[in-house]
């Protein structure tokens, strides 16, 4: 049995550190009150802005392994711009950092272009950023990126608070791990059964590993932003899975009812859960199960994913109570 806990992520403490610096950021005044939302939000006069940072975490590891950069600078950028567009947020602009160990150009021309690439499809601009040169602090080949992100609010915050007991959870497929569990995955893949990145997937063998765990982290803005005004919350499934992320956008009171039968479960996670016999509640906070964004929404919204083509599924509904239940 592997867990993400022997894999090195311990998600418990993660929400212990995270406890820890709103204590240490209120003590101080230097912390909005909504501290702990997908981004920051800051007013000023009648403008709300929203900023946001993260990173792409081990994913990078199998670019490392590859040799292929192009999509992780897109994995980044789309992560950010969903943190944001939660709560309603168009993007404004992204800035970067990247720290190498000796700056290589032809990495460096993969990671812009796909910052590039992801930012001019959702009318984002890249405002500037940081490359570092650090000699002996990363090993040969390995970097680091880190994406900050800034964007405007139009009309209501989206926050939750609309939700009501009886409203329906609508669940978007995701486009495979995106940019969570990559610690366990590898421990599983490439330690406990010696697989290597160009090895063939069993259940699809035109395609390897590599491209499994290389697809690119979906962005929900350019789908979700015309019908945001019948959209009551958003949970973007990153870190801590389905249940990490879903309580952030519930209000006091209501609990969200998750039936995980109600969806496709991509095959890239039942194989991970069966090969490192991952217990299943470690499982749903480790990976995003195949379910990138979590709507609850007003009348409306299904017909129109239905009229765009998009998949979703109907996945739980709100009750009475506190947290998330997985059933």
């Amino acid at each position: 049995m592997v867990t993400y806990r022997e894999a090195g992520v311990d998600l418990d403490n993660a929400e212990r550190a995270v406890n820890l610096i709103g204590e240490i950021l209120k003590k101080h005044g230097v912390s909005p009150s909504q501290f702990g939302l997908f981004g920051g939000i800051y007013r000023i006069g009648q403008i709300n802005l929203i900023a946001s940072a993260d990173g792409v975490g081990t994913k990078l590891k199998i670019a490392f392994m590859t040799g292929r950069h192009d999509t992780v600078g897109q994995d980044l950028v789309n992560h950010c711009v969903n943190d944001i567009f939660v709560h309603g947020a168009a993007p404004l602009f992204f800035m970067d950092y990247i720290a190498m160990g000796k700056l290589d150009l032809d990495v460096l021309g993969q990671i812009m272009e796909g910052f590039a690439r992801a930012c001019s499809k959702v009318g984002c601009l890249i405002l500037g950023g940081e490359t570092a040169e650090m000699p002996g602090f990363y090993r040969e080949g390995e970097y680091d990126l880190v994406g900050f992100i800034v964007g405007k609010i139009e009309g209501k915050i989206i926050d939750g608070s609309e939700i009501r007991e009886g409203d329906k959870l609508i669940g978007l497929p995701s486009n495979g791990l995106h940019t969570n569990g990559y610690s366990l995955a590898r421990k599983i893949i490439f330690e406990k059964l010696g697989l290597k990145p160009e090895s063939p997937l069993p259940w699809d063998r035109k395609r390897t590993f590599a491209d499994e765990l290389l697809k690119v982290h979906r962005e929900y803005y350019t789908l979700l932003s015309p019908v945001k005004e019948k959209i009551k919350a958003m949970a973007h499934i990153t870190g801590g899975g389905i249940p990490g992320n879903l309580i952030r956008v519930l209000p006091p009171g209501l609990k969200a009812v998750v039936r995980k039968s109600s969806w496709e479960v991509p095959e890239i996670f039942n194989f991970l859960a069966r090969e490192g016999e991952i217990p299943e509640e470690d499982a749903f906070r480790s990976f995003n199960m195949g379910i990138g964004m979590i709507l609850v929404g007003k009348e409306g919204v299904e017909k129109y994913l239905r009229e765009k083509g998009e998949k979703f599924w109907v996945i739980g509904e709100i009750e009475k109570g506190e947290g998330v239940e997985i059933i």
